[in-house]
């Protein structure tokens, strides 16, 4: 697959992730003033932030494309792939479950898409820049650790 349909794939993943969680909360489907659905989305917020802060100073762009600096394996890399779009679905479907309707559920499927399909877009790039991530994602999940 060329570069440019991989960064159009990966803005559009971006995109329906925005839609999701931005429609998420207009419809009251995001935050709940549950203790169980507060404890899963703090775990999401620690989870985000471990992953910011193991790796660093490096930006966010709108569109899948590897950073400078080497592969990242430490920290939650560790064990899945990409902790961040896991720290958002986290948040997210534990705002759902809160908050259960047949509209949440599809806008969280939404926000998942969005997140399956940014996420591959950015494997696809990182392993042709980084050839060592194959053997790396043989051993790591991508969203949650020893499952998915």
């Amino acid at each position: 697959m060329k570069e440019k349909t991989i960064n159009v794939l990966s803005f559009a993943g971006y995109f329906l992730m925005f839609v999701g969680i931005f429609s998420l909360y207009i419809n009251d489907g995001l935050l709940l003033f549950s203790i169980p659905v507060i404890f899963f989305q703090l775990m999401g917020l620690v989870l985000m932030f471990w992953a910011r802060i193991t790796f660093r100073a490096r930006s966010f762009h709108l569109t899948a494309q590897p950073t400078e600096g080497g592969l990242v394996t430490t920290g939650p890399y560790h064990f899945i792939r990409h902790p961040i779009y896991a720290s958002v679905l986290l948040f997210a479907w534990a705002g759902i479950a809160g908050n259960l309707s047949f509209v949440n559920v599809l806008l969280g499927c939404v926000l998942s898409a969005g997140a399956i399909v940014r996420a591959r877009c950015e494997e696809t790039l990182v392993l042709i820049r980084y050839p060592e991530y194959r053997q790396y994602s043989e051993k790591t999940k991508r969203f949650i650790p020893y499952i998915v």
